[in-house]
């Protein structure tokens, strides 16, 4: 298949600061972007060529946007697959909707894992208050029920802490299709960033290490100090999925580690906050390898420059007023990303800081630092 090359309109399903990232890299490769979500002043929309503002659920209006565009890539990934197979009708759809299908849903997504022979955290399925009450006996406490579709950054999951908390809790979620994982004790979170191109060719970034605060990532850091064995192991268990799935694009792939043991928490086929560091620290970027790899391009280098460090910066950094932006950049090692949203809510993501250091322990104190003085006084 012929690639698509710089000149051609990118389609991009979603909105949000993951397609604003995309467009920036596009934009600088010579590619046109068109963006289409329900939303209006979104952080694509600032930088896209064409903001189509639309209903996912309306099919003409996306026949129509596929139409228009030489590709269709995610942004995120809570696009109905109705939507994603209507696009494929008039675009070539990277990647593709089975593997948007799978992903979305926490069910289909741990038993194609099982089906694979992959690690996963135990599950098990909940459907009714029977199997919802068998799941809690055969796991037992703490356990963690999670809505089986559209949940992210924490959304829809309760911890059951015993048997009574069961019941309520799948009520909360309108007694809808579950999995009940088990708890697990961990050593460390982390993630696997990683590209596939057409043709096969795979390119990962290591592993990454992560922190998460209220079920928000807050803390990304590179080169993270574990085994060769446990490395290695991460980036065989990501290439296998990649394969499996057939991906053409940019997945990440969350995991716990317990000891030596991985274990898949989550997968999401498109560029990942984990990932965000990449923009700054490496030779290419998530955003531009995603790009290369849904045009079908050779993928690029993914070395780093040097050791990198991200901070997300939610709504929560503006309950003082404006961050003193100019303290935290007094640090010429630190880089700011702001998203372009206008209203600071407590949990919102409004952009990262990153900060490229001689050592991964220099580049996250440094860029902590950099957090904290947005909101101290001088």
């Amino acid at each position: 298949m012929k690639p698509i090359l710089p000149g051609a309109i990118i389609g991009v399903l979603g909105s949000g600061q993951l397609g604003r990232m995309l467009a920036i890299e596009a934009r600088k490769m010579g590619y046109r972007i068109y963006t289409y979500s329900p939303e209006n002043d979104t952080p694509t929309g600032h930088i896209a060529d064409l903001d189509v503002n639309a209903s996912y659920q309306d099919l003409d209006a996306i026949a129509a946007f596929a139409r228009s565009v030489d590709v269709v890539t995610f942004e995120f990934e809570n696009v109905s697959s109705e939507a994603a197979a209507k696009a494929a009708e008039f675009a070539i759809v990277r990647p593709g909707g089975d593997v948007l299908h799978i992903a979305q849903n926490r069910l289909r997504e741990k038993r194609f894992c099982r089906d694979q022979g992959l690690p996963t955290t135990p599950f098990l399925e909940v459907h009714s208050q029977e199997s919802l009450e068998q799941a809690v006996q055969a796991l037992g406490f703490p356990a963690v029920l999670k809505t089986a579709g559209w949940g992210y950054d924490g959304k829809g999951q309760h911890k059951i802490l015993q048997l009574e908390d069961a019941l309520p809790a799948w009520e909360s979620m309108g007694r809808q299709s579950a999995i009940l994982e088990a708890f697990v004790s961990f050593d460390a979170e982390l993630s696997v960033v990683a590209a596939r191109g057409v043709d096969g060719q795979f390119a990962h970034y290591g592993l990454l290490e992560n922190s998460h605060l209220h079920h928000v990532l807050d803390l990304t850091v590179s080169h993270p100090n574990f085994s060769p064995k446990v490395q290695e192991r991460a980036i065989e268990i990501t290439r296998t999925l990649f394969d499996a799935l057939d991906l053409v694009g940019v997945m990440c792939v969350e995991f716990f580690l317990r000891g030596e043991e991985l274990m898949i928490n989550e997968m999401a086929p498109r560029p990942h906050n984990s990932g965000h560091l990449t923009f700054d620290a490496c030779v290419t970027s998530q955003f531009e390898q995603q790009l290369r790899a849904v045009c079908g391009l050779p993928l690029g280098s993914t070395a780093y420059h040097r050791p990198a460090a991200m901070v997300n910066l939610l709504g929560d950094c503006w309950s003082q007023g404006i961050p003193q932006w100019q303290r935290a950049l007094a640090d010429d090692r630190i880089k700011l990303h702001l998203y372009g949203k206008t209203d600071a809510r407590p949990g919102r993501k409004m952009g990262h800081m990153t900060a490229l250091a001689t050592t991964r322990n220099d580049a996250r104190d440094a860029v902590l630092k950099a957090r904290q003085l947005l909101s101290q006084a001088p």
